[in-house]
């Protein structure tokens, strides 16, 4: 067994400059670009000594089990708790992702998505407000570490998208990061480029683009609107006996607190855009069901259910048609139809 090595004494993450939760991206931009700054070809002798510890740190806080172990024993266990794990699906479409966001001409890119934010839609608001923006700590430690071309550019970026950005979506939270985020990756990607590798640079791409992608040029509800809209209208239309029974139909053992489940092979880490549009659908169906003079609970419980099958609806083409009819089942045929074609292909008869 190796020798177990002993605990740096001094704070690791003050070493690279970053907070405790930062992401393995953060810890890999930090490590590189102070390296550049540190490195005694470029420091002299003077650097020497910085480079190193910045060295120990990086082999510390990049290996899991270590930083776990420093993490613990430094007294900062589950300060990463609320980080979402990653599924490892998404690495095996890194490749297809990189070229998806390789443009040919960076400015004209950039032309082309600033004139995108003069003309986004109500729908595409609501969605970029639903949507998982860049993390504010990712963006922040990426900015503090660029030279000052590249922190010019950024800036001139984030002054062209408030310029154009209409001023009522800005103020939505989490609109104008996700906004921000996407032309921070058109601004950066060459300087992300040269400083990190896979599966970092990826998964950096991922975090700055993830919001936009999931909104922009994507229905309101994803590709089940349709049915979502008419499960609106049904609701809308509720009297007091019809929020009842809604609120009831599930069953004693049924938990209106849950949001409803996944279909296999989809998730809402993995899936954005569904996500973004079960979020948003199950957002719009709550408020749709009228008050009707009854009491809060009541009411409540029925706003939930009203979430739930909006959940449903707007992932009814990832369930198996029996999967789904046994879902959606309590509420049959008064709120939601299933009308899913059947999965038997119908063959005629010889002669």
């Amino acid at each position: 067994m190796p020798p177990r090595l002993p605990l740096p004494a001094d704070d690791l993450y003050a070493r690279l400059e970053i907070p405790a939760d930062a992401s393995p991206e953060v810890i890999e931009v930090a490590w590189r670009a102070l390296l550049r700054r540190y490195h005694p070809d470029v420091a002299g002798p003077d650097g020497l000594d910085t480079a190193k510890r910045i060295n120990v740190a990086h082999d510390w806080l990049s290996d899991p089990a270590l930083r776990a172990r420093y993490d613990r024993e430094r007294g900062l266990r589950g300060i990463r708790d609320g980080v979402r794990p990653r599924d490892p699906r998404r690495d095996d479409r890194s490749e297809a992702r990189a070229v998806r966001y390789r443009p040919v001409d960076p400015a004209e890119a950039l032309a082309r998505f600033l004139a995108r934010v003069a003309i986004l839609e109500p729908d595409e608001i609501d969605r970029l407000a639903c949507a998982e923006p860049a993390p504010i700590a990712f963006g922040a430690t990426i900015a503090r570490f660029l030279p000052p071309d590249r922190l010019a550019g950024l800036a001139a970026m984030e002054g062209a998208v408030h310029a154009r950005l209409d001023p009522t979506a800005a103020r939505q939270p989490g609109v104008r990061e996700a906004v921000e985020g996407y032309g921070t990756e058109l601004v950066l990607g060459p300087f992300l480029d040269e400083l990190l590798s896979e599966p970092f640079r990826d998964r950096a791409r991922e975090r700055l683009t993830r919001g936009w992608e999931a909104a922009v040029g994507q229905p309101r509800y994803g590709p089940n609107g349709v049915t979502v809209r008419a499960l609106l209208s049904r609701l809308a239309a509720l009297d007091a006996g019809g929020v009842t029974v809604l609120a009831t139909a599930g069953g004693v053992g049924w938990d209106a607190r849950d949001d409803g489940p996944w279909p296999p092979g989809t998730s809402p880490e993995d899936d954005e855009a569904l996500r973004v549009s079960s979020t948003l659908a199950a957002r719009d169906a709550a408020a749709a069901v009228p008050r009707s003079g009854l009491d809060a609970t009541t009411v409540a419980r029925a706003r939930r259910v009203a979430g739930r099958l909006a959940h449903l609806l707007v992932l009814r083409h990832a369930f198996a048609p029996a999967a789904f009819s046994t879902l959606i089942a309590p509420w049959v045929p008064r709120f939601v139809s299933d009308d899913r074609p059947s999965s038997r292909v119908h063959r005629p008869r010889p002669g």
